[in-house]
């Protein structure tokens, strides 16, 4: 993976359709809502899918006594997390026109849509053969394509803007996006139609991948397209950067203890809902209802995910009123509270419905918060370091993301196998093999499975052992999790001066500019100013062409630049009226919240109102003396840094 060469990017073709400082609607929608579903609905397919296709379509369960399935995402993944360091390492060293990150989505694109065809497409042929094509179709989709996808991606949200509100709102798109494929397309479609449509069937699930994987291309293109990197762009200006050496910035974020807690924390997340996730199949097949009966699954999903849809309109304004750490940290009490309820009737679809929809109300923070809470924490470490370690910091949340979805697969596989679970057949291959499974009771009467038709599929009751286990998987273990995370977010506190820490971070560029010798821009300044350059060149190309135009058509040149120029003056004009009314309601509604304050105290005794000004002012005093013992450590661990860098 060779860095990208700026030229290239610097074409008209590959630039950003956002041009402006501030966050769009255009930018919410389709760069971080719509843009991010196609790599996103084929992974989330995979992490639910890819492991009954290897166990009950290409029946790989058996291999090698069953290690090969135990053992091989696990050796994948040790691949996969050397990859996301040198991605890591590469994207804090691209420099181009169009960001660091933001490139390697372009790349992505196509390499998602190949690789993903590839998992499905194994050949015929003897066990050896299976192995070896899905070890290399699995690595090259999630240790290349996958990584240089999903590190670009996770970066979006913290280097898009320094602005917490708008950066807010960004996290809150990107995890709409998610909970958009998880929630309707596979814990509805593809349960309720899709599986059992296919079943077994290998060259039906050969199509539906392919559509899924292709679908991937341009909506990945969307995503490059309608994103941008400010943060990224506010140190265009100088003539010089020092280069930060790696071993810095390990050491940078493994001595913060932010960091630390927060990729602890999500560790301890990633384990507990990636087991759930590759166990809900499997669960609801043979505990909460029958093989691929077209319901079960769709209803867990569906009604546990309904508050996934309330959250939009929920959690920020909690998050911001009560905090994005404290939100979260409710959050998971609740989360745990309704994943006991499950696991203390897990056969009672009604009860396991209803602590579905209890463990998801307290997973909404963690769904729509928990990266504008790692963007602080990464501009948290700027503010300590002197210098940004995104590429680094975001390459170990990949490593735990992809690390823990191998392992995991590793570990359900092998304790699918030492429990005796026992794939499903093709009606033919039952008949085949009657003599090795007629001992086994099958969920249909040999009647049902005599009625079924070529590609219908006979699924076992399974045993005791291996229903306790998938029990644990989907609803056990996240009880657990649950209140750990819960524990390790008390101590983070990163929020409560962030916003300091942004000011300090901008008088350090302003400073670094001045001291090359150059007039201090601020970057929403600098942006405004390369827009109007660009209009202006837009412009003049505009009626250089229209002035061809109309000496071959013969029209007056004159009367059609002054048409031009008055619609662009209406434009103008609209444009500025909406902003005006934007600023009035903005002015309108601080000025409600504020009449309404003052009714309200003005309701309240002398002695009550003392009160108020006395917490207050403690709460002040104790968030001053909070903040200069962490300007003291922090800039005396800049200097160390800087000195190190000067070295």
């Amino acid at each position: 993976m060779k860095q990208v060469q700026p030229k290239l990017l610097d074409s008209k073709l590959f630039k950003s359709r956002v041009t402006s400082q501030n966050v769009t609607g255009k930018e919410k929608w389709l760069g971080y809502l719509l843009g991010p579903i196609g790599a996103l609905l084929l992974n989330a397919v995979l992490a639910s899918y890819l492991l009954p296709y290897y166990t009950d379509v290409l029946k790989l369960k058996s291999i090698w006594g069953g290690v090969f399935l135990a053992v091989f995402p696990v050796v994948s993944k040790i691949i996969d997390a050397l990859t996301n360091v040198l991605m890591g390492y590469i994207i804090d060293r691209t420099k181009t026109s169009q960001g660091k990150a933001r490139p390697w989505l372009l790349i992505s694109a196509p390499l998602l849509a190949v690789t993903g065809v590839l998992l499905f497409v194994v050949p015929n042929g003897s066990d050896l053969v299976k192995a070896i094509w899905v070890m290399l179709s699995y690595n090259l989709f999630y240790s290349f394509a996958f990584t240089i996808y999903g590190m670009s991606h996770s970066l979006m949200v913290p280097l898009s803007t320094r602005n917490t509100t708008q950066r807010g709102g960004l996290s809150v798109f990107n995890q709409i996006s998610t909970i958009m494929v998880t929630g309707i397309i596979v814990a509805l479609v593809f349960p309720m139609i899709i599986m059992p449509a296919i079943g077994v069937n290998k060259s039906l699930w050969i199509i539906v991948m392919s559509v899924i994987s292709i679908i991937a291309l341009p909506l990945t293109l969307l995503e490059y397209y309608f994103t941008k990197e400010r943060i990224t762009e506010e140190s265009a200006g100088k003539q010089e950067e020092k280069k930060i050496p790696y071993r810095l910035q390990l050491k940078a974020i493994f001595t913060d203890r932010y960091f630390v807690l927060l990729i602890l924390y999500f560790l301890i997340y990633t384990v507990g809902s990636t087991i759930k996730n590759i166990g809900l199949i499997y669960y609801c097949n043979y505990v909460l209802g029958t093989y691929q009966d077209g319901i079960t699954q769709m209803l867990v999903s569906v009604l546990g995910g309904i508050p996934m849809g309330i959250g939009i309109f929920l959690v920020w304004p909690l998050a911001k009123k009560f905090g994005k750490k404290n939100v979260t940290m409710v959050g998971f009490i609740i989360y745990a509270v309704g994943s006991l309820i499950c696991f203390l009737a897990p056969t009672n679809l009604y009860v396991v419905l209803a602590g579905q929809f209890i463990k998801n109300v307290g997973g909404l923070p963690c769904a729509y918060v928990f990266m504008a809470l790692f963007a602080d924490t990464l501009d948290h470490l700027e503010w300590k370091t002197g210098f940004r370690s995104d590429g680094t910091a975001m390459s170990i949340y990949n490593i735990i993301l992809v690390a823990a979805a191998g392992i995991c697969t590793g570990i359900f596989s092998s304790f699918l196998n030492k429990t005796g679970y026992i794939e499903p057949l093709t009606k033919a291959e039952y008949f085949e093999k009657i003599g090795e499974y007629g001992a086994f009771t099958t969920q249909k009467t040999l009647e049902q499975i005599q009625g079924l038709d070529a590609t219908g599929t006979v699924a076992f009751v399974q045993s005791g052992a291996t229903n306790m286990f998938l029990t644990f998987a989907f609803v056990g273990l996240e009880v657990i999790t649950g209140l750990a995370c819960a524990a390790i977010l008390f101590f983070v506190t990163v929020e409560k001066t962030i916003v300091r820490k942004q000011e300090v971070i901008v008088e350090r560029e302003k400073e670094a500019f001045l001291k090359e010798g150059k007039t201090w821009i601020p970057a929403e300044e600098r942006n405004r100013l390369e827009i109007e350059k660009q209009d202006a060149e837009a412009e003049e190309i505009f009626l250089q062409e229209l002035k061809k135009t109309c000496a071959k058509k013969g029209l007056n040149y004159e009367e059609e630049a002054g048409k031009h120029r008055r619609a662009l003056e209406e434009k103008k004009a609209k444009a500025e009226a909406k902003q005006k009314a934007a600023e009035e309601k903005e002015r309108a509604k601080a000025l409600k919240m504020s009449q309404a304050h003052e009714r309200k105290l003005s309701k309240m005794t002398a002695e009550q109102l003392e009160k108020i000004s006395a917490r207050q002012s403690e709460k002040k005093s104790r968030e001053e003396n909070h903040w200069l013992k962490e300007k003291e450590k922090g800039e005396a661990f800049y200097e160390k840094m800087q000195a190190e860098l000067n070295k």
